[in-house]
């Protein structure tokens, strides 16, 4: 099975579980849960927009920051941006925040609300170029269905 057609298999559960929730937090608990159990990701969650910074949301893998500035890291640039950041190795992002060690590549999705950033999900993966065009292009699908502007 391609990484594609797995994408493709989540989005009606994706779906599923987020149709008539109305809470999101609920909604990114079982939708980082499903992604980390599906591809076995090193870390897979959510941070949500708090004032002028991300704070740490659902997730499943190890400890993570809790706090992210605007425009830091992956995370905050994303955010900032209002766009995907796919890091083939994170050693070469400039202003990288290292929560994990073992972390090598990473990918991070922001997540809109009424044309703002509410959130964006983050993956981390312990090998290097784990994501790409698939990734980024699946995710975006698989959030705009959590904020349902899909």
């Amino acid at each position: 099975m391609t990484k594609e057609s797995r994408y493709e298999s989540l989005l009606p559960q994706v779906k599923a579980l987020c149709e008539g929730e109305e809470d999101m937090i609920a909604k990114m608990a079982n939708v980082s849960a499903l992604l980390h159990q599906e591809f076995g990701f090193w870390w897979t969650g959510f941070y949500r927009v708090q004032g002028d910074e991300l704070l740490l949301g659902p997730f499943q893998g190890p400890l993570a920051c809790v706090h992210i500035g605007y425009g830091r890291g992956v995370c905050g640039t994303a955010w900032k941006d209002e766009r995907t950041v796919v890091v083939p190795d994170v050693e070469d992002f400039p202003g990288h925040i290292a929560c994990s060690s073992e972390s090598r590549s990473e990918i991070v999705v922001p997540m809109k609300k009424d044309g703002r950033v509410v959130a964006v999900l983050d993956i981390d993966s312990r090998e290097l170029s784990t994501f790409d065009e698939v990734d980024a292009r699946c995710l975006e699908q698989l959030v705009a269905l959590m904020t349902g502007s899909c």
